[in-house]
């Protein structure tokens, strides 16, 4: 009787993780990468002076629907950076600009894009972010 009574709660407790689906961030097998790209004005913004995919540059990532980052990465030499381990669901990845528009006090805006991990085992490439220097 007691073989038995273990052998369905075994069961049932299999049930219940297998039933619990986990929310984004870490702990999955896909990938999300992309690339910075740095538009160099002039200081009013009327001449463009060049544009390069930069290194050095911090890249965020909002798991789901959190109000503040999850992780953060620093681009490499040539503008890329990955976010690893994570699990199906959507992402927010961004980083700061130089406000064109001098709205901001602050001079820096946020540039973002949206990412829908649907499958295990996947690199996704998000859109490109694109910001002024």
């Amino acid at each position: 009787m007691k073989i038995r009574l273990g052998s369905m709660l075994l069961v049932l407790f299999v049930a219940i993780l297998s039933s619990c689906e986990k929310p984004e961030g870490e702990g999955g097998t896909s990938t999300i990468m992309g690339q910075v790209k740095v538009k160099n004005y002039n200081t009013d913004f009327t001449i463009k002076i060049a544009e390069y995919y930069s290194p050095d540059i911090d890249v965020f990532i909002i798991y789901g629907e959190d109000s503040i980052y999850s992780d953060d990465f620093k681009t490499g030499l040539n503008g890329w950076y990955r976010f690893e381990f994570l699990t199906k669901g959507t992402y927010t990845i961004y980083t700061y600009s130089k406000d064109s528009t001098r709205r901001d006090p602050s001079n820096m805006i946020p540039v973002s894009t949206i990412v829908k991990i649907g499958e295990d085992n996947e690199v996704y490439i998000a859109d490109e972010l694109v910001i002024f220097d």
